[in-house]
This record gives structure tokens, sequence and C-alpha cells, in this order.
């Protein structure tokens, strides 16, 4: 894939992303030990990704409705399981 996606093995990355409205297309399982959710990627990500890992608690940007959360997260696990 080329760089208008962005890839990710790690679920809590790939939660907050779709919980902030990026686009998921595609999970990719080719390894059986460790899959890579694929986004379209956007400008803001990647400073988005630098709040959610290293800024400060409670920083505006790292902040996402728990409700939005809980569903990104049912939403990626019933995906996850969808096809084995």
């Amino acid at each position: 894939m080329n760089d208008k996606y962005f890839r990710t093995a790690s679920f809590y990355i790939a939660a907050f992303l779709f919980a902030r409205g990026f686009e998921l297309v595609n999970i990719d399982k080719t390894d059986p030990k460790r899959c890579n959710f694929v986004f379209v990627d956007a400008p803001e990500r990647e400073a988005l990704l630098g709040v959610f890992n290293f800024g400060k608690e409670n920083h505006p940007e790292a902040m996402v409705d728990a409700r939005k959360m809980v569903f990104a997260v049912r939403t990626l696990k019933d995906k996850l399981h969808q096809s084995q």
C-alpha cells in the first residue's frame, strides 16, 4: 500500500483513530500472529498520535468521548473475529 494509508499493529492506537473518525479500510491478517489495521491517512494523524503517545494527561487532542471509544473497541474486535 502507498502513503495514503496508515498501518498499525497496535489495537489501542487503532481504536483511538477509529474513535476520532479515521476510516478503517482493512485489517491485514496475512501474518497469523499479528494483524495490521489499515486506515486512510490524514495530515492530522501524526500530530494526534504524538499527543496520544507522548502528550500530557488530559491533553484536549487526546480526549475521546467514552461512548465513541467503547464503540470503536467493540467494532474493531468484531471485525478482528469475523473471518476467523
